[in-house]
């Protein structure tokens, strides 16, 4: 009953997001025929009565029902946020949407313009959202009131398994029942049935009571190191009677990575990562990378220009100064800055190393006498970092990321934790610009890196770059 009620909702769900995708078409069709004096309304519904026309519909509505159950939009969403179900729907709308542009363009469907995707995708993407968001409280009152339950099993009963089944217990609106625990005799077993957790089997009693109870999920929260093979063959089990297995592993207790599971080749993989792993975010982060620089460089021309004109008359030696950093996973690379020291600057560093002000590893001096007058006043005003777009451009760096550092201030790196800031592409600009720039000590300075690290999102990056602008204004900590 349980199963056959789910389908019937499944198949709902399915009809109306169809259903949506449907009035977005045509909503966007009403309105690119009202504001397009060369498409009119009664052109298009003459073109539609063709043949291939309701062939070519009966393809798109067909490619979204794929598309959104590729993204997981009909998967059971108990324990996944609200946010990440909306970034599925955004996805899948997103990827529908690009699809109908793609096959107008191929078949030249004048009526699909620009603003027709516009309105279909914001139309698709709102009312689908929508429609999620009243469900999910809705499906909770329901089952804060013991209905739409599943029966759920847990194989274990270390600390991992008693802390998730507290957890489930502790949101009655999850709409999860516990049936029990599974394990065999170990030291701490006397202990865990003495705090009133229930014990329906051992391991090897595991496939029979899943023969003769309802059992919906099972969560295996055993220790991987000692119990692999029965593991395995529970999680077999499960896959052969049907029944959702969920993996709750301290995967090598890695306390700062976080697991990603893909499919390789039939193969299952699971990935550990900190920040955030490859895909659709870096590759948007990316293209604003690309399309910020390009803008930049445009408007900011003439001054660069001013700049080039400047160094070259007030003091002698290149207009650019390039260096070797260290960048993404080590990769070396040539920054690019204006030169704001004499033209033998480096070389004179091993002369006055005794005079370094900052901590670790890194060479700073407040009044440094290989700055030129010229160079003061472009490092204050950060202008001397504006070549560094080109470095975006070709990918060497983005706009937002930990600074790179010379090869001579990473070599002098003491403890390995602080190279995780070269698991990203390094940046322009970072927490460490908008938070006092070089004035701030080392060990602070690694420690705003790992926090853009494990926090990373595009919000953060655009609100770096909104605060970038009045830090570089005041000038403070510049050096």
């Amino acid at each position: 009953m349980v199963s056959s009620r789910r389908h019937i909702l499944i198949a709902t769900a399915k009809l109306f997001d169809l259903a949506v995708m449907i009035f977005g078409f045509g909503l966007a069709t009403l309105l690119v025929a009202s504001e397009t004096p060369a498409v009119s309304l009664t052109q298009f519904l003459s073109i539609r009565v063709k043949v291939q026309n309701f062939v070519l519909f009966a393809c798109f509505l067909f490619s979204w029902r794929m598309i959104f159950s590729a993204f997981g939009l009909y998967n059971s969403k108990r324990l996944s946020t609200r946010p990440t179900e909306l970034l599925d729907i955004l996805k899948a709308t997103s990827v529908s949407s690009l699809i109908l542009f793609a096959a107008a363009r191929l078949f030249r469907l004048t009526v699909v313009t620009p603003l027709f995707i516009v309105v279909f995708w914001a139309a698709g993407t709102t009312i689908v959202a929508a429609s999620r968001l009243v469900i999910r409280p809705v499906l909770a009152r329901i089952r804060s009131r013991g209905r739409n339950l599943r029966d759920v099993l847990i194989v274990g009963t270390n600390c991992r398994a008693v802390r998730f089944a507290q957890k489930i217990e502790a949101h009655p609106e999850l709409g999860y029942r516990l049936i029990g625990f599974v394990d065999d005799n170990w030291y701490g077993l006397g202990d865990f049935c003495k705090n009133g957790h229930r014990l329906v089997a051992d391991l090897k009693g595991f496939q029979p009571f899943i023969r003769d109870h309802v059992v919906d999920e099972v969560v295996i929260a055993l220790p991987m190191e000692s119990c692999y093979a029965q593991a395995s063959r529970i999680a077999a089990a499960c896959v052969e009677q049907g029944i959702m297995v969920r993996l709750v592993p301290e995967v090598f207790n890695l306390r700062l990575a976080r697991l990603k599971a893909t499919e390789f080749e039939g193969d299952a993989v699971l990935t550990l990562y900190t920040g955030s792993p490859d895909g659709w975010q870096h590759l948007l982060k990316r293209s604003l990378d690309i399309a910020l620089s390009l803008l930049a460089v445009a408007v900011l021309a003439p001054l660069g220009i001013c700049t080039a004109l400047l160094i070259k008359l007030t003091s002698r030696g290149p207009i650019f100064f390039t260096q070797e950093r260290i960048g993404l996973n080590k990769r070396k690379f040539r920054m690019i800055k204006f030169r704001t020291m004499v033209a033998n600057a480096e070389q004179w560093q091993r002369e006055i190393e005794r005079l370094n002000e900052a901590t670790g590893p890194v060479f700073k001096i407040r009044n440094d006498p290989r700055i030129t007058p010229l160079g003061k006043f472009l490092r204050n005003t950060s202008i001397d970092e504006l070549p560094q777009l080109i470095n975006v451009l070709k990918g060497d760096m983005s706009l937002v990321g930990p600074r790179p550092l010379p090869v001579r201030d990473y070599a002098g790196f003491r403890e390995d934790w602080q190279r995780r800031r070269l698991s990203v592409r390094p940046g322009i600009t970072c927490l460490w610009q908008i938070n006092g720039r070089s004035s701030i000590p080392f060990d602070k300075w690694m420690e705003l890196d790992m926090h853009y690290i494990d926090h990373w999102s595009l919000g953060l990056d655009l609100k770096i770059l909104a605060k970038t602008i009045p830090a570089v204004l005041k000038g403070t900590g510049a050096a």
